[in-house]
């Protein structure tokens, strides 16, 4: 059996499920997002069977990032709420941090090591562990969200939970029209609305693999091929070129908002993701997690399926 190390984005999976299950405690409280987590998290480790579990959470947001565009994520609507009750929840926000202060707590108990870095955003830990901590690790990466294309490769996979399928670095070609190497690239010209970051009109990844046909290579390429290659086809009656020679400018600060490596951290984040991932030291309690889960009124949940779907966690 190969060494796998799954790295969970925890925000993904939790909101996920925390929209999607209905889940009640004996107490009144819903819990569907804590309970599905821990659900989907038996589920990805049957799955994979790790030797290895690295829960990334949020770090508040980058202000990097705010500093080099200040519209970046302005307006993005806020994470979906459980659709399942109404108005039977009265403070829904209240109660989504109550379930994620849960979880985490829950989480202790168990083999996981859970990263959180301040100022930062969970796609650049994530990006830095695979570049760089866990480089010659296999890895998958558990997640909805397709800016992690940029990291696969050889060691690295993608488990998409909504249509539960592995993403390969071979599969992103046929799914995009450019390669892994070069979807980063790709994505700067496309912009990513869901972050509001504002691409170049008229680009989308058909129209950009169509006019950069080298974007399809293994090969990663620069920002200034791009400009060079629309540069020399800019008499050409095609818009795209011309919009991108003459707002290259937009496509520099996307790079920097959407390239997942060291760009976006300090060295202090990063010492602190090397030795929260160093220092762990993984275990199994049983009977505390039992406990906690009594607690809280969740009583259903298999913990004995739970601990054993992490049996070859070390």
């Amino acid at each position: 059996m190969n060494d796998t190390v799954l790295v969970l984005d925890c925000m993904n999976i939790f909101i996920r499920c925390y929209a999607a299950n209905p889940k009640m405690s004996s107490h009144g409280y819903h819990v569907g997002g804590t309970v599905g987590f821990l659900k989907t998290l038996r589920g990805v480790c049957n799955k994979f069977s790790p030797t290895k579990i690295i829960a990334v959470w949020e770090g508040g947001g980058s202000s990097r990032r705010r500093s080099i565009y200040p519209g970046y994520k302005k307006g993005k609507k806020p994470k979906r709420m459980n659709r399942f009750y109404g108005d039977d929840i009265p403070d829904t926000e209240k109660n989504k941090n109550y379930q994620i202060a849960t979880l985490i707590s829950l989480l202790k108990n168990l083999p996981v090591c859970q990263v959180y870095v301040g100022d930062c955003e969970c796609d650049d830990v994530i990006g830095y562990l695979c570049k760089y901590t866990l480089r010659d690790e296999n890895k998958v990466i558990v997640s909805s969200d397709q800016d992690y294309y940029q990291l696969l490769n050889d060691k690295t996979k993608i488990y998409r939970l909504g249509k539960k399928e592995v993403v390969e670095a071979k599969d992103v070609l046929p799914l995009t029209g450019v390669s892994a190497e070069n979807y980063c690239l790709a994505k700067c010209l496309v912009g990513d609305s869901s972050d509001n970051i504002e691409g170049i009109k008229g680009a989308g990844f058909k129209s950009v693999a169509k006019r950069f046909p080298f974007l399809a290579s293994s090969e990663e390429a620069t920002i200034m091929e791009v400009f060079n290659d629309a540069s020399a086809n800019i008499d050409k009656k095609i818009k795209l070129y011309r919009e991108i020679v003459d707002n290259f400018d937009v496509v520099k600060r996307n790079w920097r908002l959407i390239y997942l490596d060291t760009s976006n951290l300090s060295a202090n984040q990063m010492n602190q993701i090397n030795y929260i991932v160093d220092t762990f030291e993984p275990s199994k309690n049983k009977i505390t997690l039992m406990r906690e889960l009594i607690k809280i009124g969740v009583q259903s949940l298999d913990v004995e399926a739970l601990l054993l779907s992490m049996i070859y966690v070390k």
